[in-house]
């Protein structure tokens, strides 16, 4: 996070700006960010993972608020996949996990579930029990500091918007969206098992949307787009655009129709990379 450029300046050199802690996910850590060895204000979690598609644990995501107990810190977390989760013992939310309450704020898009990119409607929940503290340590309570400013500031997503969000919770809405993600994580299996048999390291694909890959040695993660799309007009996201250490691996969706899905697989199968 930026925090609105006060972060500090850029570094080009390492791709990193100022003030900003930033936490590895490689294949060392299997995606998984280690705690801070330092104290820090907020904490940034986004799971299941965009761009890894990887998930944490009830104990592995209980460390982090934890953590941020003890630091004082604030966890802003990122759960825009959590319909796409499929195993067990993953939360499909941070405050499923004891002590949440008091440090976390989680927020959730619309785009992901129930295909509103573009329409615009997400929401976020401030627990009343969430602190933050001014530079001379006074509790600020978040929510009402945050109702202060929606108030002020914003007069509110649209009405109809509304309404289409409020369709998602019905029966039918909830059926709806069922079928879309089921198909959805079936073109990630294709994916991840088509990388798979063409002899790539592949990550995610399972809880999310999104399928994780190593790209051949020799090539950044530029240059493997470039071949990909020339050489087997496949598009796909080079991980250096997820930050500094996405360089080397590579992201493929798996929103899009089943027919285009297999046809990408079976390019690559049959592909030479040269």
């Amino acid at each position: 996070m930026l925090c609105l450029g006060r972060s500090g300046s850029y570094n080009s050199e390492t791709d990193t700006y100022e003030n900003i802690v930033y936490l590895p996910v490689t294949s060392e850590n299997a995606f998984k960010p280690e705690l801070p060895k330092e104290k820090v204000d907020m904490i940034y979690l986004c799971f299941p993972n965009n761009p890894t598609g990887t998930v944490l644990t009830k104990q592995e995501l209980k460390k982090w608020v934890d953590y941020a107990k003890a630091n004082k810190s604030i966890i802003l977390y990122d759960s825009a996949y959590e319909s796409f989760i499929t195993e067990e013992d993953i939360p499909h939310s941070i405050f499923e996990i004891e002590g949440a309450k008091d440090v976390a704020i989680e927020f959730r898009s619309f785009s992901k579930t129930a295909g509103f990119t573009g329409v615009r409607c997400a929401y976020l929940v401030i627990p009343k029990t969430v602190k933050g503290y001014t530079k001379s340590g006074d509790e600020v309570l978040l929510n009402k500091l945050w109702n202060r400013r929606t108030c002020t500031k914003f007069n509110g997503t649209s009405y109809i918007v509304q309404r289409a969000a409020e369709a998602v919770y019905s029966m039918e809405g909830q059926k709806q969206i069922k079928e879309n993600i089921n198909y959805y994580l079936e073109n990630a299996k294709i994916i991840k098992e088509g990388l798979e048999e063409a002899g790539y390291t592949v990550y995610g694909g399972v809880n999310s949307p999104y399928v994780w890959l190593k790209v051949p040695d020799g090539l950044t993660s530029w240059e493997f787009f470039d071949k990909l799309l020339e050489e087997v007009n496949i598009v796909g996201t080079p991980g250096s655009g997820f930050g500094p250490h996405g360089e080397g691996y590579f992201r493929l969706t798996a929103f899009g129709t089943r027919e285009n899905t297999k046809e990408a697989m079976d390019r690559i199968k049959n592909w030479k990379l040269k």
